[in-house]
């Protein structure tokens, strides 16, 4: 028999996802007024999230926010199509769907591209890095993913940086999973552009992605984008010239995001949620380790952001039957996305704390005696 099942502070279940995730009463509730886009309330709240969001790496000064309305993928395309000029050329690490995924935008802006690939839990060689940027002169930019959420891993940004740094061509970062929650320092990695979003390690509600920016590198690309929408370079003069966004803002979503940065600066900043993240990705995996599950990475490749853990080969446990019998008890996890392996992910990002954590493992450990799994410490 199920007990009450977990609730977050609105009574909903607690995602255990990389984002949307499980979010705060009040980051929910200043979203029940209305504003007008160009209502001066309105603007100066927008303006202080764009003004925030470079100092969170260190960039203040030198780096500025546009935002993009959609979700993360926008401003990933955005940042793609505005800073790699039609005549240039992306070296495009890939360990993952969101490495693919970058390929794809830039293949259809017909983007020349080179990839670098390594298998889903191994990082990029910085070796063969080096080695295409010295062997093709050609190349003027390289985009990294920070956390690739497909598995869990935690890409070396800084030493990328360094490499790309020392052949003299462009950093371009998908930060989407570690905005906030990873160290990132601009005066450290010098890096053109970093794409984020609203609803992940800043723990605000899905619908607007932004791009910190090198003002001085975003200033030479006019022209470069392939769509008037997501033209970083138009959407930023515009704000330049206005303050306004060119088309209709995502207002409460900005509005929510506003209270959510302000949540994040009293927790600390990137530390204080990166420490609480982490906690949390320790309680998981040595608590699933004791249940008899196998965590995909080593501990010096896992970021605290999602954990994947291999499938047991117990012909009893059925993913499908293990998924809805934990979201009965409150806990959403996330099916697997790995071609190397047959998994499953669950998150530590969000409104959640140890408390929350330590109550998932309860949860895993009352489901498999209810499926009748077992000797999960060989199965894996």
């Amino acid at each position: 028999m199920v007990g009450s099942p977990a609730v977050s502070e609105t009574g909903d279940p607690l995602l255990l996802t990389p984002g949307p995730l499980t979010t705060s009463k009040s980051v929910k509730e200043v979203m029940v007024h209305d504003w007008g886009s160009r209502d001066s309330t309105f603007l100066r709240i927008n303006k202080e999230v764009l003004e925030t969001l470079p100092k969170i790496v260190n960039a203040e000064g030198t780096h500025v926010t546009v935002p993009m309305q959609g979700s993360g993928t926008f401003a990933v395309e955005a940042m793609l199509t505005t800073f790699v000029p039609p005549n240039g050329k992306i070296l495009i690490l890939i360990n993952g769907a969101y490495g693919h995924r970058a390929k794809r935008i830039c293949d259809i802006a017909k983007r020349a591209v080179v990839v670098h690939e390594t298998p889903e839990d191994t990082p990029p060689n910085l070796e063969e890095v080096d080695r295409i940027l010295a062997n093709d002169k050609s190349i003027t930019h390289v985009f990294v993913v920070h956390c690739e959420t497909t598995s869990g891993i935690r890409n070396p940004v800084a030493e990328v940086g360094a490499i790309v740094q020392r052949h003299g061509r462009r950093l371009l970062i998908d930060a989407m999973s570690a905005f906030g929650a990873l160290p990132l320092d601009a005066k450290h990695v010098q890096f053109d552009a970093v794409a984020a979003s609203s609803n992940k390690c800043i723990e605000g509600v899905p619908g607007l992605g932004f791009v910190v920016a090198r003002e001085a590198a975003l200033a030479e690309c006019k022209g470069n984008a392939t769509t008037l929408v997501l033209d970083l370079y138009d959407q930023w003069q515009n704000f330049v010239k206005t303050g306004q966004y060119r088309f209709t803002p995502p207002i409460h979503v900005i509005v929510s995001f506003h209270q959510a940065l302000k949540e994040f600066l009293e927790e600390g900043g990137q530390p204080g949620r990166g420490k609480r993240y982490e906690e949390n990705c320790k309680i998981l995996i040595d608590g699933m380790r004791e249940l008899g599950f196998e965590p995909l990475l080593p501990e010096s490749l896992q970021a605290p952001i999602i954990v994947t853990f291999h499938m047991p080969k117990d012909p009893k446990f059925v993913f499908q039957k293990f998924y809805d019998a934990l979201k009965e008890r409150g806990y959403v996890i996330y099916p697997g996305k790995l071609t190397v392996a047959d998994s499953f992910r669950i998150g530590c990002i969000g409104r959640l704390n140890a408390d929350h954590m330590r109550g998932a493992l309860a949860a895993i450990a009352d489901v498999l005696r209810e499926m009748g799994v077992s000797n999960l410490k060989t199965a894996a």
